[in-house]
């Protein structure tokens, strides 16, 4: 018996039960009978725009797929949260726009900022595509998941029409084309740069704006948030000092990697065309380095090993010779050429990679062997004209000769 009633559940524990159990019953009755009236509403606009053939005056598609609107991020709105006004049926075939701000108010004044402002009479839509079917960024079927946004873009960017109205140069393609649209669509990686990585989501700016990621000073951190270890050799570097400084002049990332036809450093292409933008600013170095071996092997038949600018002087990290850091510093020359040229050594480092033969008062031995041989060389091809004119005289010569000797017959 004290066994049984040790067992027996106590009526005070009963009755509490009791009542917690009418509670979460009453309180799943007002959470119904609170959505009946929402649900009711969206049946009564889908009753007609539930029609998938439903189309307004115009002859645009007003229909909406319910299914689809439910699984949307705005599936727990009601109809009139975004057309607002509309009291009773028949409503005004020409509805008020819907204000995408009275939820989303920053990305609003953002977008009102932006480059996009007058894009197009609905901001918002022309780029999160029809608002019944606009899911969350991380959904794949949103418009701006990451592998949707070049194409989302390209809409725009991509469309000749565009581009000719607004003076725009046709990008989309050259993105596809480039190392990150490869790595974002044939690779699948989602953290490969794509367009709002580098321009922003909303607030979207011209590049000529200071306050843009893509203008010029700001772009070595926009790629940094990707390329961090680069862009920090970058800032260490001569061309990122005097960035730093205020000096535009100087190269940034897109300056020689583009903005958008972006190719992998060590393609073929890429490397052949290296040199040439190095010497779009350094015009003297490059000229000098055109007359050497390295250039003219890699010119004849597109060599492209041979060294290039940032094979010697670093690609990011780029510092002047006096610094003890440098690869040209006189003390790391034969580490550096060591690279390429096994067993390179103090002797074999004297080489000038950037000798200037036309300069008699800095290579005098060079300027004087390369008028030698401008001299010999035409001396000898001279030599060989005057006597090839005067072969051709003589033989013509001889030619009139022997037919006056024949009675005006060939010989």
């Amino acid at each position: 018996m004290i066994y049984a009633r040790a067992r027996r559940p106590r009526a005070g524990w009963c009755r509490r039960q009791i009542r917690l159990a009418a509670w979460i019953a009453v309180a799943a009755l007002l959470l119904l009978f609170s959505a009946l009236p929402g649900r009711t509403q969206q049946q009564e606009c889908l009753a007609c725009h539930g029609d998938q053939s439903m189309t307004d005056a115009s002859g645009h598609s007003i229909a909406v797929d319910g299914k689809t609107f439910t699984d949307s991020i705005h599936g727990s709105l009601q109809c009139n949260d975004c057309h607002a006004g509309f009291t009773g049926y028949p409503h005004p075939d020409k509805p008020a726009p819907v204000q995408c701000g009275k939820c989303h108010a920053d990305e609003s004044g953002n977008v009102a900022g932006s480059v996009h402002a007058q894009a197009s009479t609905h901001p918002c839509t022309g780029c999160h595509g029809n608002p019944h079917r606009i899911f969350a960024k991380s959904d794949a079927r949103s418009t701006v998941y990451p592998l949707n946004v070049p194409r989302t873009c390209g809409n725009c960017h991509g469309n000749p029409e565009m581009a000719k109205k607004y003076g725009l140069p046709n990008v989309f393609s050259m993105y596809m084309d480039s190392i990150h649209g490869f790595a974002l669509s044939k690779e699948g990686l989602l953290v490969a740069a794509n367009c709002q990585s580098c321009h922003g989501s909303h607030h979207i700016l011209a590049h000529k704006d200071p306050q843009s990621p893509t203008y010029k000073t700001n772009v070595p951190g926009t790629c940094g948030k990707c390329h961090a270890k680069i862009d920090a050799d970058y800032e260490h570097g001569i061309h990122g000092k005097a960035v730093a400084a205020g000096d535009l002049k100087a190269p940034v990332c897109t300056d020689c990697h583009t903005a958008h036809a972006i190719l992998q450093p060590t393609e073929a292409a890429f490397r052949m065309q290296s040199t040439p933008i190095c010497g779009s600013c350094h015009t003297d170095k490059f000229s000098t380095y055109r007359d050497t071996f390295h250039s003219q092997l890699g010119s004849l038949g597109g060599y492209v090993e041979t060294a290039r600018c940032w094979d010697c002087h670093e690609a990011h990290d780029v510092l002047p010779a006096s610094d003890p850091a440098s690869p040209i510093n006189q003390k790391n020359l034969v580490k550096t050429c060591g690279r390429c040229h096994a067993g390179a050594n103090v002797s074999f480092v004297q080489y000038q990679p950037h000798a200037n033969a036309r300069d008699r008062q800095l290579n005098p031995g060079l300027y004087f062997v390369r008028l030698f041989m401008n001299i010999l060389l035409i001396s000898v091809l001279t030599f060989f004209v005057i006597h090839t004119i005067l072969w051709l005289v003589r033989a013509r010569y001889n030619q009139v000769k022997s037919k006056s000797a024949n009675g005006g017959k060939d010989a």
